[in-house]
């Protein structure tokens, strides 16, 4: 599953990409902001999602810069967050660090860029050599 998070500055590009997701046959669950309210918190959106992403599940975030819901989703345990600029960086963190959440700038990032982002970041598999292994591995033990 693919769950959906946003505050104010990343809305209008999270319902934009609601309907390209949904055109591409994609499941996804919004858990919010389901309207535009300038007064909420990027936090809250973050967590929500983070909580939900099981094993296999993507966890994809909208917020102005892109670093406040990074920050927050790589605070838990099992989450890690990239935050997206490019496909090609996006396909290098999803094979090689098994990300499964993305961060989206939304003040620097149009409809048009972001759609091969999202698409690298859900259709890239994890290598699974060994090295990467070994380095989240390692990630995994950190307190």
């Amino acid at each position: 599953m693919i769950y959906l998070g946003a505050d104010h500055r990343g809305f209008e590009l999270k319902e934009k990409m609601k309907k390209w997701l949904k055109s591409k046959g994609w499941e996804f669950t919004d858990l919010g902001n389901d309207k535009l309210d300038t007064e909420d918190d990027f936090p809250d959106f973050a967590i929500k999602v983070v909580k939900k992403i099981k094993k296999g599940d993507f966890g994809i975030l909208f917020c102005g810069s892109g670093v406040g819901m990074d920050v927050v989703a790589n605070r838990f345990r099992g989450v890690r967050c990239g935050l997206g600029f490019a496909p090609q960086q996006i396909r290098i963190a999803k094979r090689d660090d098994n990300v499964n959440c993305l961060s989206v700038p939304a003040d620097f990032t149009t409809e048009e860029e972001a759609r091969p982002i999202i698409e690298m970041f859900i259709e890239t598999n994890f290598s699974s050599s060994d090295k990467y292994l070994r380095r989240l591995s390692k990630i995994e033990k950190i307190k």
